[in-house]
């Protein structure tokens, strides 16, 4: 590709696309079907594609109104295809650069390779067509066609691939590269933000409007209450899918961002209802997870048989590990995390308080009888466990196919919380 500074770039061959859409974005659809809606025979559109899968396009040159490359035939014959459109004039030029100039989000789009839906109609509501509609792309080829030919179809096919990764493609055909623009843009805006800070502005020999920090910290106490926040919505907004036409690039895995797209939007809605909250100033900062702690909550949430063994493999668990992970964390978090992977030995005044209140929860000889070591204690022929976290709580496990599992949440009382695998006895 040519530098984006001049007025014509040129694009390397296309690989073939066997299978895949030509065109993914709105924009994209909107280029074909001028195509499509243009050209008078179906069937050499229908060969055009054909063409454009199997790699028959030749290095593609897009300048000012024109498009350009080698198509070969399938008995290696070669013609040059052009596709010819019309220039924006001078006067819709400079239409379109105030229009897109009062709008940050159009220059925005623009530098990330978009074309919004809004920012077309802004256009066409001064008067300015952007994208090509019936009619509008003229076709000539070397193989004298008065019509599109499979020629001029596979290069407008080609074209749409190019225009779903820049609409700057777009922008040039209609006159203007993308540094020429830019930089236009950029003269704009410096020369109306001057404008608005100028003294003529504001009137001459006055300063620019506005108020002094100790006069709006005076009057904070009569300004008016600020507006009740927005109801919380009903559920987290739902990610677009990402099963479409066009195959995915190598190593990236749909399903995968979908439900990392999926988890951010539930935890987008928790955070906005914590912050909703009345006591929210209250409430105390969560410490940050690490990545494995991390896989084990998004492993918590997954239904995707595929997603928990990537998780397992990125922890550095086997599938049991996470599961047994899984279990602890819908049993309390991070805590119940910790308290499952970490040994750590109680201090005694953590130990003579756990032992106060088993004696106050039975009668003298009855409790039950304990093989403690550290922060494990094991009920002697009851398949149940104790285990003292470092948060003070005690949290209880059972004993299942010779493993210890998490069974419950933790309790700061050992009595409440050994009843929960124990039945109370």
């Amino acid at each position: 590709m040519s530098g984006t500074d001049t007025p014509e770039r040129t694009f390397a061959a296309l690989a073939p696309s066997a299978g895949r859409a030509f065109a993914g974005t709105w924009w994209g659809h909107a280029w074909l079907k001028a195509l499509e809606d243009t050209a008078l025979d179906g069937q050499q559109l229908k060969k055009g594609r054909r063409y454009a899968r199997q790699g028959a396009v030749g290095a593609v040159s897009v300048r000012p109104g024109r498009i350009t490359a080698v198509v070969q035939d399938p008995d290696s014959s070669r013609y040059r295809g052009d596709v010819l459109l019309q220039q924006l004039s001078d006067q819709e030029w400079d239409r379109f650069l105030g229009m897109a100039v009062e709008s940050a989000g159009h220059i925005a789009a623009l530098l990330d390779r978009e074309m919004p839906p809004h920012l077309v109609e802004d256009a066409a509501a001064a008067g300015l067509d952007l994208l090509p509609g019936p009619g509008d792309l003229e076709p000539e080829c070397s193989c004298d066609a008065w019509d599109h030919c499979p020629h001029t179809a596979a290069l407008c096919y080609q074209v749409a691939r190019l225009l779903d990764e820049d609409p700057f493609v777009l922008l040039l055909m209609r006159g203007r590269g993308e540094r020429e623009l830019l930089d236009e843009l950029q003269r704009r805006s410096a020369g109306q933000a001057a404008g608005q800070e100028s003294p003529g502005a504001h009137g001459e020999g006055r300063e620019p409007g506005g108020v002094r920090a100790d006069e709006a910290f005076a009057a904070v106490g009569s300004l008016p209450p600020l507006p009740a926040p927005p109801p919380l919505p009903d559920a987290p907004g739902r990610p677009p899918s990402l099963d479409t036409e066009t195959g995915p690039a190598p190593g990236l895995d749909p399903g995968a961002l979908e439900f990392l797209a999926a988890d951010a939007a539930r935890r987008a809605a928790d955070l906005l209802a914590e912050a909703l909250a009345p006591d929210h100033e209250h409430s105390p900062l969560e410490a940050e997870l690490t990545p494995e702690q991390d896989a084990v909550r998004l492993a918590a949430s997954a239904t995707d048989v595929r997603i928990s063994e990537r998780l397992a493999a990125g922890s550095g668990r086997t599938r049991a590990e996470l599961d047994l992970a899984v279990l602890a964390w819908r049993c309390g978090g991070a805590a119940a995390l910790s308290v499952l992977e970490e040994r750590w030995t109680p201090g005694p005044e953590e130990l003579a308080r756990a032992h106060a209140q088993l004696d106050r929860a039975w009668e003298r000889g009855a409790g039950p009888r304990f093989d403690a070591a550290g922060d494990l204690w094991t009920v002697v022929g009851k398949g149940a466990q104790l285990r003292c976290g470092r948060d003070g709580r005690w949290w209880p496990y059972r004993e299942e196919r010779g493993h210890w599992a998490p069974a419950g949440p933790g309790d700061p009382d050992p009595a409440a919380a050994l009843a929960t695998v124990t039945d109370g006895e």
